[in-house]
């Protein structure tokens, strides 16, 4: 049997049915494969389908610390107390807070909230000793991580997500694929742009924009764009940008079997765009 899955959307926009019940559907899908013409899917190997599935689980359990960890903040915040998390996680912490006046109402809850994050870690702990010899033994993980502030996990992340990157004819359709492209309305000679689409897998479009974090630093060769737009348009328009950056350099990358190479500087960049555009 050769199995393939077949794209709803475009289906629909193959085939639009006024009548629609499973009947109609499979005599649809039917006739599309006798004509050969079924949008089908891109199925990723079991492989790369395993490293996702650690990643996203991962990424769930990273999420649930993270909650726990905001709610002990936001509870001290009542109180108007600021107390570094490493400082919480000392076995005298339940103490200085009923020192500090912490009623023990609020202690207790400050107490299950650090249990429960002493517990995340701990699951976490063996899911990375599984991604670490994965992501060094990875070709595709290895070649990304020499983008700057693109670290083994977020690599590993890139890599499993994206699959092959010769299924994508070109950078932006990578990043339409990841949902970090704007709608664009148009009716007419009129268009405009929206916001981002968010049409692609979550993960994909989380570790982009978890990478465009590093942008503020002056060392990273996205700075500069990130401070353009940043200025103009705020901090998250700007990070939406160089997530967009890092994914069209990683379909480069891998499409060319070649390390990161940091762009041109900005006066050799303005140079051949005004020579551009005489």
């Amino acid at each position: 049997w050769s199995v393939e899955v077949a794209h709803a959307r475009k289906v629909r926009d193959i085939a639009p049915l006024a009548c629609k019940t499973d009947k109609v559907d499979a005599r649809v899908l039917a006739e599309l494969s006798r004509r050969e013409l079924v949008p089908a899917l891109w199925v990723p190997t079991i492989e790369d389908r395993a490293i996702r599935e650690r990643l996203r689980r991962r990424a769930h359990l990273v999420k649930l610390r993270t909650s726990a960890r905001n709610r002990i903040f936001g509870l001290l915040t009542q109180f108007g107390l600021r107390v570094s998390f490493t400082r919480l996680r000392r076995p005298d912490a339940i103490e200085l807070l009923e020192r500090r006046g912490v009623p023990a109402v609020w202690r207790d809850s400050i107490a299950e909230h650090l249990d429960q994050i002493e517990e995340l870690d701990r699951r976490i702990a063996p899911i990375d000793r599984e991604l670490a010899p994965l992501a060094r033994s990875d070709s595709r993980a290895q070649l990304l991580q020499t983008i700057p502030g693109v670290g083994a996990l977020i690599g590993l992340t890139f890599a499993a997500e994206i699959g092959d990157v010769s299924r994508f004819a070109s950078a932006s359709k990578l990043v339409g694929y990841a949902g970090l492209a704007p709608r664009i309305s148009q009716s007419g000679e009129r268009s405009a742009t929206g916001r981002l689409s968010k049409a692609g897998p979550r993960t994909l479009r989380w570790a982009a924009v978890e990478a465009a974090n590093q942008a503020w630093r002056p060392t990273n060769p996205f700075h500069e764009h990130y401070r353009r737009l940043a200025a103009r348009h705020g901090k998250n328009p700007a990070k939406s940008a160089v997530a967009r950056k890092l994914l069209i350099t990683s379909w480069h990358m891998l499409s060319r079997n070649q390390v990161f190479q940091p762009a041109r500087s900005t006066t050799a960049a303005a140079s051949s765009s005004r020579f551009l555009a005489a």
